[in-house]
């Protein structure tokens, strides 16, 4: 034994003779692993702990957020939604079935409804005829070149505003062509929907109107009209926007082009070329023979179903078309699956339109301002609370109804006399007509025109031209029923109406 030098302990100084370097070698790596397991173990056990306490945490939000939802539900319950906001005709038309079914008696007798008879002969003329005469153009002429886009209504709009248009130029008309739109996918040319003939000679004295541009104008052009420069005008412009800035360039270039043309010109004119659009609409724009002959089949036929009201019918312009649903973003009872195929339609029809950032999508508020289409359902269900009873003749005028056999099914049960233009006619007649949507609406036009009483649901070019034409062709004398669908929805919605 010895004292340590530095604090005066005893120690050891002998060796044991059992101990080498190697065994204590092992004993130190040993030693080290234990220490490194150790820590090791410890590390991992505050990260385990860690990780436990953040699941933890989620599972208490979670937890937290499910039973707060509905406690905050009970507590403070959203605000019902506003009166005309959901559809659910179809729910009231279940209830009152019964009710409807017996229910045959009629308010409204179809034969009596005007005491007045109306007469054919008794039409309106257009105001301030001697007005309309275009001047003689000294030197060259100049030419208007239009392209007519949409549907058949809103191409006779462009054609009307086309004629005011050319009388305001003093400039020759070519015979508007119509363009290829996506929705409505008729490659029909002016031709095949009107009577270029009596159009031409129509406007005789009014308006010149050729077919074609002049050889030595179209060899300007490589015999080629897309290559005529496209004046691109904004909507509803103005007389005075036309005489100052494209007038000028219709006197040095011989030609203008412009396209499209829908909604180009302003609806306040001079009385001289208002004129001109009168005359057109109701003069100068006769359908074509093929289209006006099978017409007045469909009318003597209606006439001859309806003898139980003295020949008199109802027509009613349904628009609930699937692109016209797409395009209002209403919601009706189909679900998810109605919201999925809309999304597709209206990606298909109008692209990214409806995605744009400052785009608005809002159902039940475009229900509550009248902007969704009344579905076949709600128009019978109108029509019956008005005094309408089962055997009123109805002609059904519209496209192929969204998803027909369920939404059109309610409006039979209701008027079992319904007639639509497939009805009428024999598939060898509207073979011809079949895949061309203007020259269909056509007929429709024709068969409403001359009907007892006209109903219109959503509004838009067709009814308007219709509602105007009826009153000119009858001096003022014909029925128009167009309902009031911000009052409407909210009657169709009160599931606890008697």
């Amino acid at each position: 034994m010895a004292l340590n030098p530095a604090n005066g302990e005893k120690y050891n100084n002998t060796t044991d003779p059992t101990t080498t370097a190697p065994s204590l070698r092992r004993k130190l790596n040993l030693s080290f692993k234990h220490r490194r397991r150790g820590a090791s173990y410890i590390f991992f056990a505050r990260i385990f702990h860690r990780r436990y306490l953040l699941i933890l945490a989620i599972l208490y939000i979670i937890g937290l957020v499910t039973c707060a939802g509905p406690l905050l539900t009970i507590l403070h319950p959203p605000p019902p939604p506003e009166p005309g906001s959901l559809y659910r005709s179809h729910e009231l038309f279940q209830k009152l079935w019964p009710e409807i079914q017996s229910d045959n008696t009629s308010v409204i007798e179809l034969s009596s409804l005007w005491r007045y008879r109306r007469r054919l002969k008794e039409q309106r003329a257009c105001p301030n005829a001697t007005a309309g005469c275009q001047p003689a153009s000294p030197g060259l002429r100049s030419y208007l070149i239009v392209d007519a886009n949409g549907g058949l209504n809103q191409q006779r709009s462009s054609i009307c505003n086309a004629v005011a248009l050319a009388g305001l130029l003093n400039a020759t008309l070519v015979i508007p062509h119509f363009d290829l739109h996506s929705v409505w996918k008729d490659p029909s040319e002016f031709a095949d929907i009107y009577d270029e003939d009596h159009f031409i000679s129509s406007l005789k004295g009014f308006v010149t109107v050729v077919r074609d541009l002049p050889e030595e104008l179209m060899e300007t052009y490589d015999f080629n009209i897309t290559n005529i420069p496209n004046i691109r005008v904004q909507a509803w412009a103005p007389a005075r926007y036309y005489l100052d800035d494209v007038y000028p360039v219709l006197q040095e270039k011989r030609v203008i082009r412009i396209s499209p043309f829908a909604n180009r010109l302003a609806m306040s004119m001079p009385s001289h070329i208002q004129y001109l659009r009168c005359l057109t609409n109701y003069k100068a724009l006769r359908f074509s023979s093929p289209i006006l002959t099978l017409a007045k089949n469909l009318i003597n036929r209606m006439t001859e179903r309806s003898l139980n009201s003295g020949g008199n019918y109802v027509s009613v312009h349904l628009r609930f078309e699937e692109d016209m649903v797409a395009f209002s973003c209403c919601v009706y009872d189909g679900g998810e699956a109605e919201k999925l195929e809309m999304d597709l339609i209206r990606q298909k029809g109008w692209g990214k339109k409806f995605k744009q950032k400052n785009r608005v999508i809002a159902p039940g508020l475009n229900r509550i301002n009248g902007r969704c289409p009344m579905t076949p359902l709600e128009v019978g269900m109108m029509l019956r609370g008005m005094g309408f009873s089962n055997d009123t003749s109805i002609y059904l005028a519209s496209g192929k109804i969204y998803k027909e056999e369920r939404y059109l099914a309610p409006l039979y049960k209701m008027f079992p006399l319904l007639q639509t233009k497939e009805s009428l006619a024999s598939a060898d007649e509207l073979a011809a007509f079949q895949g061309y949507s203007s020259r269909l609406a056509a007929l429709d036009y024709m068969v409403c025109l001359f009907s007892e009483v006209f109903v219109t649901t959503q509004g838009g070019n067709f009814p308007h031209f219709l509602m105007g034409h009826r009153k000119f062709i009858f001096n003022g004398h014909a029925k128009t029923i167009k309902p009031d669908k911000s009052k409407l929805v909210v009657l169709l919605q009160n599931i606890s109406a008697r």
